[in-house]
């Protein structure tokens, strides 16, 4: 297994795809307790630092996927390393097939009612075979947490789609993955629910095959560019790295 890449304050796995799936299955037969898949994105580097409990279960997670063309760039800037892009937004498609071949029953928190309840119907669609043992939006009260994760175990789910937003997602599993019994799989989808359920429309095949899958989010959606300000900063932070790593070799030369 390659080791973790360092991407500024974050981390990423050097994955490709077939090596992502691969592991979750190994995660699926052998694994004896939830394993986390979370994103690694430009955004992350500047929000997860900020609490800590955030950045220990960011930095420890069994997975991080190259989601966002930015760290994918990061890592052929840093270490010249070829990443293959792999958006959480695609990769919950993977374990839905890796769930429905193997017959692992799936839980899906987070969303809207109309919009969790659309996206289960349209995976149950697309997925005949995949067993759906519940589901629960992701606006229930927090008095009623330790009921939601009675009702996770009961159902013996074994694979856990949250989509509560980031860091909503992640913190939700930092303070209650000791509490899962049957969870072998926790992916953390972000907004993924809205575009499943057709309520949030994911951009051309064209715009994705030239990385501007961001560009075309920011164009349907103009308040995303709360979020996408940081992209010039990461961009100028990595470049500041990239010449202090040279310099730094300059220097070590005898």
């Amino acid at each position: 297994m390659k080791s973790r890449l360092k991407i500024l304050n974050i981390w990423v796995d050097p994955l490709d795809r077939k090596e992502a799936i691969r592991r979750v299955r190994t995660f699926m037969t052998e694994g004896t307790r939830p394993h986390a898949i979370m994103a690694a994105n430009p955004e992350k580097n500047f929000s997860v630092p900020k609490n800590a409990v955030l950045y220990e279960t960011f930095k420890n997670a069994d997975m991080l996927l190259p989601d966002g063309i930015g760290v994918v760039l990061a890592a052929r800037i840093l270490y010249g390393i070829d990443l293959e892009r792999v958006p959480g937004s695609e990769f919950i498609f993977d374990i839905c097939k890796i769930a429905s071949r193997g017959r692992y029953k799936v839980f899906i928190y987070g969303a809207s009612e109309d919009v969790n309840k659309k996206a289960v119907d349209e995976l149950k669609n697309r997925y005949p075979d995949l067993n759906i043992v519940g589901r629960e939006n992701g606006f229930i009260k927090e008095t009623d947490m330790l009921s939601l994760i009675d009702r996770i175990n009961a159902s013996k789910a074994e694979v856990l789609f949250l989509a509560l937003g980031s860091p909503r997602q992640e913190k939700w599993y930092a303070s209650h993955k000791n509490l899962l019994q049957h969870v072998r799989v926790v992916q953390g989808v972000g907004g993924t629910l809205d575009t499943i359920a057709g309520t949030v429309k994911r951009a051309p095949e064209i715009w994705c095959k030239l990385q501007l899958e961001w560009l075309y989010r920011l164009i349907m959606e103009p308040k995303r560019i709360k979020r996408q300000k940081v992209l010039p900063l990461f961009a100028a932070m990595i470049l500041i790295a990239k010449i202090k790593l040279m310099i730094g070799k300059q220097k070590s030369k005898p």
